[in-house]
């Protein structure tokens, strides 16, 4: 009977184990989490009538897979869809409309342009060079900064799409390339001649009543899936406060050392955690260069809840991001009661802050109590909605170095990796946010596609 370990109880390796059990019902399968509960960066609070997601909050619908599993596990009478509403950029001591033609910022239309605030007459001239300029000197693996800025101008760029889209994927634009956040605007210039004329055959794709209600989540919190996945896997071994030690090779399999002096003698283990954690335990210098190419950020999550109507809020809006150089520290909030209903069960009001690593403000803040980050919050909002009243709830969450940041060079070295790793360690393989996607759905067709691979390799199995 072969035996599979997967390290790491995230969502991409809870998906793997439960697809796993159900290929291969007859092998061994632990799952070894060193937390004391399983969902990695899914993680649901419950709190003086607020339902608070410390991590993700949500799952793209569109994204394959996400919808047919959710079915499957029966969970579809459990869905709850996002709010739809104008999002806000702040800047100049004041909150601007995002108009509501755009994708990502990115007008769909000369009147969406026109509409916007944020931009300058010249700022929108330059804009409209995307209709002039034909030729395409880009690919897939250049950046989306360079990209943008070449054909629509540095201004819309930097006053309105930069701040939406390095809000969205957790980096600088320059650094990021087209494959890794919108492939398809390639497809739009080559076929339509222009970005904003590709947006606009588009528009329904991204801007109808489907697309706008694209998130998804479930009534008691994005935990239901989590506990739904171990449910179906119990024919599994969970560890859940159980942390890997080391890992061995031992004839054709790998023993692995739990803290609490178990050995597990496995022929495949699937390694679903942060790429630097994973880099410890494989413990191969001959690795260290490819594992030293990724990189991860921080941020840190900061929910506020009152016991105010949630009507304080601008009628029509979800939430704001920032423009660099404000009198504000964070880099967004979301209003979370009115964006997700279900969170907030007496209608209260219910905000979340978020400042990332790339914020100038971050160094010291990372610095700072519980106590001072929630003073940094009130003052946030304080300027930026005028809301000066004490909260009934704060749930702080840190998440140093955990956050995949995916450069230029990001899929170049993850296949480097993946290839030296097969050559070197046959047994192991990679899974997770570290390399294959950023988003829940990205983590749930990565696990599904690891059960896959095992369950059809699964003729190696090691004879005891």
């Amino acid at each position: 009977m072969k035996t599979v370990v997967i390290i790491g109880g995230g969502i991409t390796g809870v998906t793997a184990l439960y697809h796993l059990t159900k290929k291969q019902p007859d092998w061994n399968f632990v799952l070894v989490e060193q937390n004391e509960t399983l969902g990695g960066k899914i993680r649901t609070v419950k709190e003086n009538g607020f339902t608070i997601e410390t991590g993700a909050d949500s799952m793209v619908a569109r994204n394959a897979g996400v919808l047919p599993l959710i079915e499957e596990l029966g969970l579809g009478n459990e869905l709850v869809y996002n709010e739809t509403g104008v999002s806000y950029l702040y800047t100049d001591h004041t909150l601007h409309k995002i108009p509501e033609e755009t994708v990502f910022g990115i007008p769909t239309s000369i009147e969406s342009l026109n509409e916007s605030t944020l931009l300058s007459e010249e700022g929108k001239r330059a804009a409209l060079s995307d209709f002039d300029k034909q030729d395409n000197p880009f690919g897939p693996e250049d950046s989306v900064g360079d990209f943008l800025t070449y054909y629509l101008g540095p201004e819309i760029v930097e006053r309105q799409i930069a701040p939406v889209l390095s809000g969205v994927y957790s980096g600088n634009l320059s650094n990021l390339t087209m494959k890794s956040t919108l492939p398809y605007l390639l497809d739009y210039k080559n076929e339509y001649g222009s970005i904003i004329k590709g947006f606009s055959a588009n528009k329904e794709t991204f801007l109808g009543d489907k697309a706008r209600k694209k998130f998804v989540s479930f009534k008691s919190g994005l935990g239901t899936l989590v506990d739904r996945l171990a449910e179906r896997s119990s024919s599994a071994r969970i560890l859940t406060g159980t942390k890997v030690t080391s890992l061995q090779k031992t004839g054709h399999a790998v023993s692995v050392s739990l803290h609490t002096g178990e050995s597990i003698l496995a022929d495949d283990i699937v390694l679903a955690i942060p790429h630097d954690a994973a880099q410890k335990l494989v413990n191969d210098p001959v690795l260290d260069t490819h594992f030293n190419e990724l990189k991860n950020s921080s941020l840190i999550s900061v929910y506020l809840g009152f016991n105010l109507p949630d009507e304080q809020l601008p009628a029509d809006g979800t939430g704001f991001i920032v423009m660099e150089g404000t009198d504000l520290t964070c880099d967004a909030c979301t209003w979370t009661s009115r964006k997700w209903t279900h969170t907030s069960a007496e209608r209260n009001l219910l905000v979340r802050f978020f400042y990332k690593s790339s914020n100038p403000h971050y160094s010291s803040l990372a610095r700072l109590t519980e106590a001072e980050l929630t003073e940094a919050a009130l003052l946030d909002l304080q300027k930026s909605l005028g809301i000066h009243e004490a909260p009934m709830t704060v749930q702080i969450t840190p998440w140093m170095d955990l956050m995949p940041n995916y450069h230029l060079g990001h899929s170049q070295a993850v296949a480097r990796l993946s290839a030296e790793l097969n050559r070197h360690h046959p047994h192991l393989h990679l899974a997770g946010c570290s390399y294959f996607g950023v988003g829940i759905g990205a983590c749930i067709q990565n696990g599904r596609q690891i059960a896959h691979t095992l369950s059809e390799n699964g003729d190696t199995a090691h004879k005891e």
